[in-house]
Protein backbone atom coordinates (compact mmCIF):
# COMPACT_ATOMS: atom_id res chain seq x y z
CA UNK A 1 0.00 0.00 0.00
CA UNK A 2 1.40 3.34 -1.08
CA UNK A 3 1.10 6.13 1.16
CA UNK A 4 1.42 8.65 -1.55
CA UNK A 5 -1.69 10.72 -1.78
CA UNK A 6 -0.36 13.55 -4.81
CA UNK A 7 -1.78 11.16 -7.47
CA UNK A 8 -5.47 11.84 -5.79
CA UNK A 9 -7.63 15.15 -6.83
CA UNK A 10 -11.04 15.50 -5.23
CA UNK A 11 -11.79 17.91 -7.47
CA UNK A 12 -10.93 16.03 -10.42
CA UNK A 13 -12.92 13.46 -8.51
CA UNK A 14 -16.05 15.49 -8.21
CA UNK A 15 -15.83 16.64 -12.04
CA UNK A 16 -15.15 12.72 -13.35
CA UNK A 17 -18.43 11.94 -10.97
CA UNK A 18 -20.46 14.51 -12.59
CA UNK A 19 -19.55 13.25 -16.36
CA UNK A 20 -20.32 9.49 -14.91
CA UNK A 21 -23.93 10.66 -13.54
CA UNK A 22 -24.47 13.22 -16.47
CA UNK A 23 -24.12 10.22 -19.07
CA UNK A 24 -27.16 7.60 -16.95
CA UNK A 25 -30.05 7.57 -18.90
CA UNK A 26 -33.17 8.44 -16.95
CA UNK A 27 -35.93 6.45 -16.75
CA UNK A 28 -34.33 3.11 -16.68
CA UNK A 29 -34.80 0.56 -14.36
CA UNK A 30 -32.39 0.32 -11.09
CA UNK A 31 -30.68 -2.49 -12.17
CA UNK A 32 -29.47 -0.88 -15.62
CA UNK A 33 -28.33 2.21 -14.20
CA UNK A 34 -26.19 0.44 -11.93
CA UNK A 35 -24.99 -1.84 -14.45
CA UNK A 36 -24.06 1.08 -16.62
CA UNK A 37 -22.33 2.66 -13.77
CA UNK A 38 -19.97 0.36 -12.41
CA UNK A 39 -19.01 -0.65 -15.97
CA UNK A 40 -18.40 3.49 -16.57
CA UNK A 41 -17.02 4.19 -13.41
CA UNK A 42 -13.97 1.11 -13.72
CA UNK A 43 -13.14 2.85 -17.21
CA UNK A 44 -13.12 6.34 -15.50
CA UNK A 45 -11.57 5.72 -11.89
CA UNK A 46 -9.69 2.62 -13.06
CA UNK A 47 -6.31 4.92 -12.92
CA UNK A 48 -6.87 6.97 -9.73
CA UNK A 49 -7.92 4.27 -7.64
CA UNK A 50 -5.87 1.50 -8.83
CA UNK A 51 -8.75 -0.82 -9.46
CA UNK A 52 -8.80 -4.50 -10.98
CA UNK A 53 -12.26 -5.12 -11.40
CA UNK A 54 -15.49 -5.06 -10.47
CA UNK A 55 -18.35 -7.41 -9.64
CA UNK A 56 -22.34 -6.04 -9.29
CA UNK A 57 -24.42 -8.74 -7.13
CA UNK A 58 -27.90 -7.85 -6.99
CA UNK A 59 -30.32 -8.63 -4.25
CA UNK A 60 -32.96 -11.29 -4.48
CA UNK A 61 -35.46 -13.05 -2.71
CA UNK A 62 -32.92 -15.76 -0.65
CA UNK A 63 -29.45 -14.65 -1.87
CA UNK A 64 -27.40 -12.01 -4.10
CA UNK A 65 -26.79 -12.41 -7.53
CA UNK A 66 -23.93 -11.59 -9.70
CA UNK A 67 -25.68 -9.17 -12.27
CA UNK A 68 -22.30 -7.52 -14.19
CA UNK A 69 -18.70 -8.54 -14.21
CA UNK A 70 -16.50 -5.60 -15.42
CA UNK A 71 -12.52 -6.32 -15.81
CA UNK A 72 -10.37 -9.46 -16.01
CA UNK A 73 -11.39 -12.37 -13.61
CA UNK A 74 -8.53 -14.55 -12.18
CA UNK A 75 -11.30 -16.94 -10.62
CA UNK A 76 -14.82 -16.38 -11.98
CA UNK A 77 -17.24 -14.98 -9.27
CA UNK A 78 -19.75 -17.37 -8.22
CA UNK A 79 -23.48 -16.92 -9.84
CA UNK A 80 -25.06 -16.26 -6.18
CA UNK A 81 -24.15 -15.52 -2.88
CA UNK A 82 -25.63 -15.85 0.61
CA UNK A 83 -26.20 -12.40 1.85
CA UNK A 84 -24.81 -13.90 5.55
CA UNK A 85 -21.57 -14.49 3.71
CA UNK A 86 -18.81 -12.66 5.76
CA UNK A 87 -18.27 -9.85 2.60
CA UNK A 88 -21.75 -8.80 2.08
CA UNK A 89 -22.48 -8.82 5.97
CA UNK A 90 -19.97 -6.47 6.56
CA UNK A 91 -20.26 -4.66 3.36
CA UNK A 92 -23.73 -4.09 4.99
CA UNK A 93 -22.80 -3.19 7.89
CA UNK A 94 -20.53 -0.53 7.14
CA UNK A 95 -21.90 0.29 3.43
CA UNK A 96 -18.35 1.36 2.19
CA UNK A 97 -15.87 -1.37 3.38
CA UNK A 98 -12.07 -1.91 2.41
CA UNK A 99 -10.89 -5.85 2.67
CA UNK A 100 -7.50 -4.73 2.61
CA UNK A 101 -5.51 -7.92 4.54
CA UNK A 102 -5.91 -11.13 2.46
CA UNK A 103 -4.83 -13.45 5.30
CA UNK A 104 -7.27 -12.06 7.24
CA UNK A 105 -10.13 -13.72 8.73
CA UNK A 106 -12.42 -11.23 6.62
CA UNK A 107 -10.56 -12.14 3.85
CA UNK A 108 -13.02 -12.21 0.39
CA UNK A 109 -11.16 -14.81 -0.92
CA UNK A 110 -12.02 -16.79 2.37
CA UNK A 111 -15.46 -16.50 1.31
CA UNK A 112 -14.98 -17.73 -2.35
CA UNK A 113 -16.81 -14.82 -3.21
CA UNK A 114 -14.36 -12.90 -4.41
CA UNK A 115 -10.39 -13.86 -5.59
CA UNK A 116 -7.98 -13.53 -2.61
CA UNK A 117 -6.36 -10.29 -2.40
CA UNK A 118 -7.49 -6.70 -1.62
CA UNK A 119 -10.84 -5.14 -2.66
CA UNK A 120 -13.47 -2.58 -1.79
CA UNK A 121 -17.65 -2.65 -1.18
CA UNK A 122 -20.16 -0.49 -1.60
CA UNK A 123 -23.76 -0.68 -0.85
CA UNK A 124 -26.52 0.82 -2.53
CA UNK A 125 -30.34 0.90 -2.24
CA UNK A 126 -32.55 -0.57 0.73
CA UNK A 127 -33.84 -3.97 1.66
CA UNK A 128 -35.02 -5.53 -0.46
CA UNK A 129 -33.59 -4.16 -3.34
CA UNK A 130 -29.80 -3.74 -2.59
CA UNK A 131 -26.78 -3.79 -4.63
CA UNK A 132 -23.32 -4.58 -3.70
CA UNK A 133 -20.60 -3.42 -5.76
CA UNK A 134 -17.29 -4.89 -5.02
CA UNK A 135 -14.03 -3.07 -6.99
CA UNK A 136 -11.02 -5.72 -7.28
CA UNK A 137 -7.75 -3.71 -6.17
CA UNK A 138 -4.29 -3.46 -8.06
CA UNK A 139 -1.25 -2.71 -5.87
CA UNK A 140 -0.62 0.88 -5.56
CA UNK A 141 -3.81 1.21 -4.12
CA UNK A 142 -4.64 3.66 -1.03
CA UNK A 143 -6.71 3.56 1.86
CA UNK A 144 -7.24 6.63 2.18
CA UNK A 145 -8.23 7.46 -1.43
CA UNK A 146 -10.60 4.48 -1.54
CA UNK A 147 -12.56 5.64 1.93
CA UNK A 148 -12.81 8.87 0.75
CA UNK A 149 -14.05 8.22 -3.08
CA UNK A 150 -16.21 5.47 -2.45
CA UNK A 151 -18.34 7.31 0.26
CA UNK A 152 -18.46 9.79 -2.13
CA UNK A 153 -19.30 7.79 -4.56
CA UNK A 154 -22.24 5.96 -2.46
CA UNK A 155 -23.31 9.34 -1.20
CA UNK A 156 -23.76 10.80 -4.79
CA UNK A 157 -25.15 8.00 -6.46
CA UNK A 158 -27.58 7.21 -3.65
CA UNK A 159 -29.12 11.06 -4.14
CA UNK A 160 -29.22 10.34 -7.70
CA UNK A 161 -31.18 6.81 -7.51
CA UNK A 162 -33.54 9.49 -5.07
CA UNK A 163 -33.74 11.74 -7.38
CA UNK A 164 -34.64 9.03 -10.21
CA UNK A 165 -37.23 7.86 -7.61
CA UNK A 166 -38.92 11.26 -7.44
CA UNK A 167 -38.74 12.26 -10.79
CA UNK A 168 -40.72 8.38 -10.98
CA UNK A 169 -43.12 9.53 -8.53
CA UNK A 170 -43.81 12.49 -10.64
CA UNK A 171 -44.19 10.83 -13.93
CA UNK A 172 -46.53 8.23 -11.95
CA UNK A 173 -48.44 11.55 -9.99
CA UNK A 174 -48.63 13.26 -13.73
CA UNK A 175 -49.91 10.20 -15.27
CA UNK A 176 -52.75 10.07 -12.56
CA UNK A 177 -53.70 13.71 -13.18
CA UNK A 178 -53.60 13.25 -17.03
CA UNK A 179 -56.28 10.48 -16.95
CA UNK A 180 -58.32 12.08 -14.75
CA UNK A 181 -58.55 15.24 -16.63
CA UNK A 182 -61.03 15.05 -20.06
CA UNK A 183 -59.20 16.73 -23.36
CA UNK A 184 -62.39 17.56 -24.69
CA UNK A 185 -65.78 18.21 -22.51
CA UNK A 186 -68.51 16.17 -23.73
CA UNK A 187 -71.23 17.87 -26.36
CA UNK A 188 -74.35 19.09 -24.47
CA UNK A 189 -77.61 19.87 -26.37
CA UNK A 190 -78.30 24.24 -25.62
CA UNK A 191 -74.92 24.56 -24.49
CA UNK A 192 -71.10 25.24 -24.79
CA UNK A 193 -68.97 23.80 -22.65
CA UNK A 194 -64.81 25.06 -22.09
CA UNK A 195 -61.79 23.28 -19.94
CA UNK A 196 -58.50 24.25 -19.15
CA UNK A 197 -56.17 23.34 -16.71
CA UNK A 198 -52.95 24.48 -15.99
CA UNK A 199 -50.08 23.34 -13.35
CA UNK A 200 -47.90 25.93 -11.58
CA UNK A 201 -45.24 22.18 -11.20
CA UNK A 202 -45.11 19.44 -13.29
CA UNK A 203 -47.84 17.98 -11.48
CA UNK A 204 -50.84 20.00 -9.68
CA UNK A 205 -53.72 19.63 -7.75
CA UNK A 206 -56.57 21.17 -9.66
CA UNK A 207 -58.95 19.39 -11.31
CA UNK A 208 -62.32 19.20 -13.22
CA UNK A 209 -64.93 16.92 -14.52
CA UNK A 210 -67.98 16.31 -16.46
CA UNK A 211 -70.52 13.28 -15.87
CA UNK A 212 -72.93 12.72 -18.84
CA UNK A 213 -76.10 11.87 -17.25
CA UNK A 214 -78.25 11.44 -19.61
CA UNK A 215 -79.43 13.22 -22.78
CA UNK A 216 -80.98 16.16 -20.64
CA UNK A 217 -78.58 15.95 -17.30
CA UNK A 218 -74.32 16.58 -16.98
CA UNK A 219 -72.81 16.94 -13.98
CA UNK A 220 -70.27 19.31 -13.87
CA UNK A 221 -67.57 19.05 -11.10
CA UNK A 222 -63.97 21.40 -10.59
CA UNK A 223 -61.68 21.33 -7.28
CA UNK A 224 -58.42 22.06 -5.87
CA UNK A 225 -56.59 19.80 -3.67
CA UNK A 226 -54.09 20.93 -1.49
CA UNK A 227 -50.52 20.79 -2.21
CA UNK A 228 -48.93 19.07 -5.66
CA UNK A 229 -47.31 16.14 -6.93
CA UNK A 230 -48.13 12.62 -5.83
CA UNK A 231 -50.04 13.00 -2.61
CA UNK A 232 -52.02 15.81 -4.22
CA UNK A 233 -52.93 14.06 -7.07
CA UNK A 234 -54.23 10.52 -5.00
CA UNK A 235 -56.01 12.92 -3.28
CA UNK A 236 -57.66 13.99 -6.69
CA UNK A 237 -57.84 10.75 -8.06
CA UNK A 238 -59.72 9.47 -4.78
CA UNK A 239 -62.49 12.33 -5.09
CA UNK A 240 -63.07 12.33 -8.39
CA UNK A 241 -63.24 8.65 -8.21
CA UNK A 242 -65.80 9.04 -5.38
CA UNK A 243 -67.81 11.62 -7.14
CA UNK A 244 -68.25 9.66 -10.24
CA UNK A 245 -69.09 6.38 -8.43
CA UNK A 246 -71.60 8.36 -6.10
CA UNK A 247 -73.64 9.76 -8.86
CA UNK A 248 -73.90 6.81 -11.11
CA UNK A 249 -75.71 5.01 -8.50
CA UNK A 250 -77.92 7.80 -8.30
CA UNK A 251 -77.15 8.83 -4.59
CA UNK A 252 -77.94 12.16 -3.12
CA UNK A 253 -75.25 15.05 -4.14
CA UNK A 254 -75.61 15.98 -0.26
CA UNK A 255 -74.92 12.30 0.76
CA UNK A 256 -71.94 11.51 -1.55
CA UNK A 257 -70.04 14.76 -0.18
CA UNK A 258 -70.61 13.06 3.19
CA UNK A 259 -69.13 9.75 2.07
CA UNK A 260 -66.08 11.67 0.01
CA UNK A 261 -65.65 13.30 3.27
CA UNK A 262 -65.39 10.46 5.71
CA UNK A 263 -63.06 8.43 3.14
CA UNK A 264 -60.74 11.39 2.89
CA UNK A 265 -60.81 12.35 6.68
CA UNK A 266 -60.15 8.57 7.32
CA UNK A 267 -57.11 7.92 4.74
CA UNK A 268 -54.29 9.97 7.20
CA UNK A 269 -54.39 12.85 5.18
CA UNK A 270 -56.81 14.94 7.33
CA UNK A 271 -54.13 17.96 7.31
CA UNK A 272 -54.78 18.05 3.68
CA UNK A 273 -58.04 18.99 2.04
CA UNK A 274 -59.86 19.65 -1.19
CA UNK A 275 -62.47 22.32 -2.29
CA UNK A 276 -64.91 20.96 -4.30
CA UNK A 277 -67.66 22.08 -6.49
CA UNK A 278 -70.20 19.78 -7.93
CA UNK A 279 -73.47 20.78 -10.14
CA UNK A 280 -76.05 18.92 -11.85
CA UNK A 281 -77.37 20.79 -14.61
CA UNK A 282 -80.59 20.08 -16.27
CA UNK A 283 -81.04 20.60 -19.96
CA UNK A 284 -83.51 23.55 -19.09
CA UNK A 285 -81.17 25.86 -16.86
CA UNK A 286 -82.10 24.29 -14.14
CA UNK A 287 -78.93 23.72 -11.53
CA UNK A 288 -78.40 21.45 -8.15
CA UNK A 289 -75.29 21.83 -6.85
CA UNK A 290 -73.33 21.36 -3.41
CA UNK A 291 -70.09 24.08 -3.03
CA UNK A 292 -67.59 22.74 -0.38
CA UNK A 293 -65.32 25.26 0.49
CA UNK A 294 -64.34 26.25 -2.87
CA UNK A 295 -64.55 29.17 -4.74
CA UNK A 296 -68.21 29.97 -5.62
CA UNK A 297 -68.77 30.04 -9.12
CA UNK A 298 -70.93 32.71 -10.98
CA UNK A 299 -73.56 32.77 -13.51
CA UNK A 300 -73.45 36.36 -15.80
CA UNK A 301 -77.20 36.71 -17.14
CA UNK A 302 -78.28 38.94 -20.03
CA UNK A 303 -79.42 41.74 -17.95
CA UNK A 304 -75.98 42.02 -16.30
CA UNK A 305 -76.26 40.33 -13.12
CA UNK A 306 -74.21 37.56 -11.51
CA UNK A 307 -75.72 35.19 -9.30
CA UNK A 308 -72.31 33.59 -6.93
CA UNK A 309 -72.47 29.81 -6.21
CA UNK A 310 -71.96 29.58 -2.64
CA UNK A 311 -74.39 27.32 -0.77
CA UNK A 312 -72.60 23.88 0.38
CA UNK A 313 -70.33 23.55 3.58
CA UNK A 314 -66.66 23.32 4.28
CA UNK A 315 -63.69 21.64 2.41
CA UNK A 316 -63.29 18.15 2.53
CA UNK A 317 -61.05 16.48 4.68
CA UNK A 318 -60.38 18.12 8.08
CA UNK A 319 -63.48 17.33 9.66
CA UNK A 320 -65.29 14.46 10.58
CA UNK A 321 -68.67 14.79 10.59
CA UNK A 322 -69.16 18.29 8.02
CA UNK A 323 -73.04 19.07 7.10
CA UNK A 324 -73.67 19.87 3.23
CA UNK A 325 -76.17 21.36 1.90
CA UNK A 326 -77.59 21.53 -1.77
CA UNK A 327 -78.25 25.02 -3.50
CA UNK A 328 -80.17 26.05 -6.58
CA UNK A 329 -79.61 28.20 -9.18
CA UNK A 330 -81.36 28.90 -12.93
CA UNK A 331 -79.31 29.33 -16.42
CA UNK A 332 -81.34 31.24 -18.38
CA UNK A 333 -81.14 31.58 -22.29
CA UNK A 334 -77.99 33.15 -22.83
CA UNK A 335 -75.89 33.32 -19.31
CA UNK A 336 -72.91 32.02 -18.92
CA UNK A 337 -71.72 30.17 -15.75
CA UNK A 338 -67.66 30.77 -14.87
CA UNK A 339 -65.72 28.66 -12.71
CA UNK A 340 -62.25 28.82 -11.50
CA UNK A 341 -59.77 28.05 -9.07
CA UNK A 342 -57.37 30.10 -6.93
CA UNK A 343 -54.83 30.52 -9.58
CA UNK A 344 -56.84 32.77 -11.69
CA UNK A 345 -57.89 35.22 -8.94
CA UNK A 346 -54.48 35.08 -7.03
CA UNK A 347 -52.75 35.66 -9.88
CA UNK A 348 -50.21 39.01 -8.80
CA UNK A 349 -49.01 41.44 -11.21
CA UNK A 350 -45.60 42.78 -10.56
CA UNK A 351 -46.62 45.18 -7.69
CA UNK A 352 -48.21 41.52 -6.01
CA UNK A 353 -51.60 42.90 -6.31
CA UNK A 354 -54.36 39.99 -7.10
CA UNK A 355 -56.20 39.58 -10.27
CA UNK A 356 -59.34 39.15 -8.33
CA UNK A 357 -63.02 38.44 -9.19
CA UNK A 358 -64.04 42.43 -9.68
CA UNK A 359 -61.51 41.88 -13.24
CA UNK A 360 -62.85 38.42 -14.12
CA UNK A 361 -66.88 40.01 -13.87
CA UNK A 362 -65.20 43.11 -15.97
CA UNK A 363 -63.82 40.75 -18.70
CA UNK A 364 -66.67 38.19 -18.70
CA UNK A 365 -69.34 41.05 -19.10
CA UNK A 366 -67.01 42.44 -21.98
CA UNK A 367 -66.91 39.30 -24.05
CA UNK A 368 -70.03 38.04 -23.40
CA UNK A 369 -70.75 37.61 -27.23
CA UNK A 370 -68.00 35.40 -27.11
CA UNK A 371 -68.01 31.26 -27.34
CA UNK A 372 -67.28 29.35 -24.61
CA UNK A 373 -64.15 28.33 -25.91
CA UNK A 374 -63.32 32.09 -26.98
CA UNK A 375 -64.42 33.80 -23.35
CA UNK A 376 -62.04 30.71 -21.91
CA UNK A 377 -59.02 31.82 -23.86
CA UNK A 378 -59.43 35.18 -23.16
CA UNK A 379 -59.34 34.26 -19.22
CA UNK A 380 -56.47 32.54 -19.58
CA UNK A 381 -54.51 34.75 -21.91
CA UNK A 382 -55.51 38.28 -19.87
CA UNK A 383 -54.69 36.54 -16.69
CA UNK A 384 -51.33 35.07 -17.75
CA UNK A 385 -50.62 38.69 -19.28
CA UNK A 386 -51.69 40.36 -15.51
CA UNK A 387 -48.92 38.50 -13.89
CA UNK A 388 -46.08 39.70 -17.05
CA UNK A 389 -46.23 36.08 -18.10
CA UNK A 390 -44.23 34.72 -15.50
CA UNK A 391 -44.98 31.29 -14.46
CA UNK A 392 -48.16 30.48 -12.13
CA UNK A 393 -48.03 30.70 -8.86
CA UNK A 394 -50.37 28.45 -8.21
CA UNK A 395 -52.44 25.67 -10.26
CA UNK A 396 -54.86 27.63 -12.50
CA UNK A 397 -58.19 25.93 -13.69
CA UNK A 398 -61.14 27.41 -15.58
CA UNK A 399 -64.53 25.81 -16.57
CA UNK A 400 -67.23 27.96 -19.19
CA UNK A 401 -70.38 26.80 -19.67
CA UNK A 402 -72.68 28.88 -21.72
CA UNK A 403 -76.27 28.39 -22.44
CA UNK A 404 -76.83 29.27 -26.23
CA UNK A 405 -80.29 31.11 -27.05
Amino acid sequence: MSPELSRFDPKLLYRRLDSLFGALKPGRSLRRVLESFVEDAFRTLRDDLSLEGAYLYGERRDDFTLVKQVGPAVTPPPESVSPKALPLALAFQHRVYLFSHPDSPESPGQAGLLPPGPAAALVVGRRPHRYVIFFLLREGWVAEELDFALNTVRAALGSRLQDERVRGNVKEAAEIQQSLLVEDPPAFAGYELACRSLAAEEVGGDFYDFLPLGDDLMGLAIGDASGHGLPAALLVRDVVTGLRMGVERDLKVTYVFSKLNRVIHRSNLSSRFVSVFYGELERDGNLIYVNAGHQPPLIFTADGSVVELRTGGTVIGPLREPHFKRGFAYLPPGSLLVMCTDGILERRDEDGEFFGEDRLKVLVRMSREASAQQLLERIVGVTAAFGAMRPWEDDATVVVVKRLG
